[in-house]
């Protein structure tokens, strides 16, 4: 077992107390071989030793040499727990990426604390991990970029609660790519899956088709061909998951309009739909037919009854389909037809609607 001879720890002390970035780099260094050399040896009692003496060191360094800490560091399972938590907090990512990405010494709730307060470079870094704990997705999938959502969604190992592939298949609604990585997930439940391929484009659902494997291909198969033998029939879109969403919205105080233009940009269409169903008091399906239909000027009902401001109808008119945004001549003519538009006439049509709808 290695340890510290006294000539050592003298050197340690001065290099405490050294000005000298250099000095300091060196001791580190061999303060890092010596516990590397033995580290299979150590009772945690004397990794708590060279952990006291490398946190100590490693106050003021040079982020060159922390950086190279962390490599060293990283694939040790029993690696100085504080020196390891120091480096994965780090502000710089070259410092902290290693830990986060390869140290099996953090645990679940260290990961869980870091990426509930860092930036994005450091939630990619832990969602490379090996495996990650339901807890711990929940967490990347609320506050990640879609580049650290996309790296979960492509991680065998990440682990997904039910909210969490609620949340996956939501953020995929209107993202081709990220829609295929998804579908492609062997752990994706069945109930997700019909939601995904209900909201994903021809194209989408093609691409998951054919990079399927032999045995998952067939369901993925029979899924689609159930939406397109329902939407032949007639059958009414579910929106019951995207109200009950809407509902806790309105309970919190915060179904208005600045809410409603969110999942506009988020592409959420089917919470869209329900939150402007709830907004001008309609049906969520007598809603989703004029928003999600073919016609632009359709779209214009719901919102004048709803009083929406300019923007956030252009931005539905933008994003209510996958195609995507439309032309700046058909804006111009919807702009004009929305300023001629009322809110009596609006709700007029919207009862209308709801009369036929009711009476088919």
């Amino acid at each position: 077992m290695p340890s510290l001879p006294e000539s050592f720890i003298d050197e340690i002390e001065a290099a405490v107390n050294d000005d000298s970035p250099e000095k300091r780099v060196a001791t580190l260094r061999k303060i890092t071989d010596l516990f590397l050399h033995g580290a299979n040896q150590l009772t945690e009692e004397q990794i708590g030793v060279f952990d006291d003496v490398l946190c100590r060191i490693t106050e003021g360094i040079e982020k060159a040499a922390l950086a190279e800490l962390g490599k060293r560091l990283a694939p040790v399972d029993n690696a100085p727990i504080d020196v390891v938590r120091r480096l994965a907090k780090d502000e710089e990512i070259a410092v902290a990426a290693p830990i986060l990405t390869g140290s099996n010494r953090l645990t679940t709730p260290d990961l869980v604390e870091i990426a509930r307060i860092k930036g994005q470079a450091h939630l990619l870094a832990i969602s490379e991990r090996r495996s990650l704990e339901p807890v711990l997705t929940d967490v990347l999938l609320d506050r990640g970029n879609r580049n650290v959502v996309s790296k979960l969604a492509t991680n065998a190992g990440a682990r997904f609660s039910d909210s969490g592939f609620n949340k996956l298949v939501d953020k995929a609604q209107g993202d081709d790519r990220l829609t295929e990585i998804v579908g492609l997930r062997n752990d994706l439940p069945t109930n997700m899956l019909r939601e995904l391929l209900q909201r994903a484009t021809e194209a989408a659902k093609a691409k998951i088709l054919a990079a399927s494997a032999n045995d998952r291909r067939d369901q993925i198969r029979q899924v689609i061909e159930k939406i397109g033998q329902a939407v032949a029939a007639g059958v009414e879109h579910d929106y019951s998951r995207a109200e009950a969403y809407v509902r806790s919205l309105e309970a919190a105080g915060r179904l208005n309009e600045e809410t409603l233009l969110q999942l506009v940009r988020k592409h959420q269409r089917d919470e869209m739909v329900a939150a402007l169903a709830r907004l001008c008091s309609a049906a969520s399906t007598t809603i989703g037919e004029l928003l999600l239909g073919q016609r632009n000027d359709a779209v214009l009902i719901p919102c004048r009854a709803a009083d929406l401001k300019w923007p956030t109808v252009e931005a539905i008119l933008h994003n209510r389909r996958p195609e995507g945004k439309v032309s700046e001549l058909i804006l111009d003519r919807a702009r004009n037809d929305y300023s001629k538009l009322t809110k009596a006439t609006a709700q007029r049509i919207l009862r209308f609607m709801q009369i036929r709808n009711t009476v088919k």
